[in-house]
């Protein structure tokens, strides 16, 4: 289950308790608005304990936007309904009705392919037809989607599972109680056009929160796909803590590679660095700065925040700059450091990051944090 020996540097450790806690808390407080939550798996590359984590928590499918990842799962025997959550590319139809059980979709030339494999296949494939509330991002406009939910309703091999939107990813536009409403509208018009009920409305991501635990009346939002806010036990729209979650299930270690004392600012004619926005160096004198055997490729440096008094100064691909705080940082030492989401989906998309992992993920922690 892409374990790795302790010790390996870099490295992410991940407990699978805490993810386990957060998600079937989550589900918990979900549960009595009539809201499910499908797991989203994409932020991990479907790694496979992560998985088993959400599902021991509760959640009731698992969501992700890359097909391989669903390859992933099935090689290590994870067992769940599947949803693709990014519109199919034509190319992959056929892996698409074979891997997943509902795919997110918005094209009609890519509806009639999945038609079309699914037919050749044999089986019925689910589609949740995306509708646009103002992101820009997926979804056709909102004019439009009455007329796609009859063209999918058309099509053998098909069945129309449900309509969904998703806010905040690009513009950072609110899945506010007015969006909500007006997801629920369409919903509540298609379905007395064509005679259905839809079996899913995916009312957003992460971001829908906020707005679905402080409300009582959810409308017809039935499923929200929840990724980051069970990872690192936060919302999106401000990246603040949700009470009762764990906010540390992942901390990235790197190695010291070198530790000397060198003077605060550089000197010589200035040009262009290889990464044009690094941060400015502050200080005069000198400072004893670390080279950590982590970069760029490894993991977004804006999203990792370090421990024990440590400042980063700026990154490379391969090194991380960082200077000493109160304690003393020798060559071999391990630095730890928190991560966002941003840090997070690129260092387990490096293949020079290994895992390690804490817990089973099929029980809570017994120091559950109550934040």
């Amino acid at each position: 289950d892409h374990r790795c020996p302790a010790m390996t540097a870099p490295r992410i450790e991940i407990d699978l308790d805490k993810v386990q806690h957060t998600a079937r808390s989550l589900v918990d407080r979900l549960a009595p608005k009539g809201i499910s939550v499908t797991g989203v798996t994409k932020a991990f590359l479907g790694t496979a304990p992560l998985a088993r984590a959400m599902l021991s928590g509760g959640v009731s499918a698992l969501g992700d936007s890359r097909i391989e990842n669903f390859q992933a799962m099935r090689g290590f025997s994870v067992e769940a309904p599947s949803r693709l959550i990014r519109s199919p590319m034509l190319s992959s139809v056929d892996d698409v009705v074979e891997l997943v059980d509902v795919s997110f979709n918005t094209e009609i030339a890519v509806l009639r392919a999945l038609s079309n494999a699914a037919s050749a296949r044999g089986v019925t494939h689910g589609v949740v037809l995306m509708v646009e509330l103002g992101d820009l991002r997926e979804g056709v406009m909102p004019d439009d989607l009455q007329r796609l939910v009859g063209f999918a309703l058309s099509l053998p091999g098909l069945v129309v599972a449900g309509v969904g939107t998703n806010l905040a990813c690009q513009n950072g536009i609110v899945p506010d109680a007015a969006k909500m409403r007006e997801l629920a509208d369409l919903v509540r018009a298609a379905e007395e056009r064509f005679g259905i009920e839809l079996a899913i409305v995916s009312g957003g991501n992460s971001a829908s929160l906020d707005w679905a635990l402080a409300t009582d009346d959810v409308g017809r939002v039935n499923d929200l796909r929840l990724g980051e806010s069970i990872l690192l036990g936060r919302e999106p729209l401000h990246r603040q803590p949700i009470a009762g979650l764990f906010t540390d299930a992942f901390c990235l270690v790197a190695e010291v590679i070198e530790s000397k004392v060198k003077p605060a600012q550089p000197w010589g004619s200035v040009a262009q660095a290889a990464f044009t926005d690094q941060p400015p160096r502050t200080g005069t004198g000198v400072v004893r700065q670390g080279l950590a055997a982590v970069g760029r490729q490894d993991v977004d440096p804006a999203g990792i925040t370090p421990a024990n008094g440590i400042t980063i100064l700026g990154a490379s691909s391969d090194h991380l700059v960082v200077a000493e705080g109160s304690g003393s940082m020798a060559v071999g030492d391990e630095l730890r450091f928190d991560v966002n989401y941003s840090a997070l989906v690129r260092a387990m998309t490096s293949p020079f990051v290994s895992r390690t992992f804490i817990g089973t993920g099929d029980r809570t922690p017994a120091a559950a944090l109550a934040r």
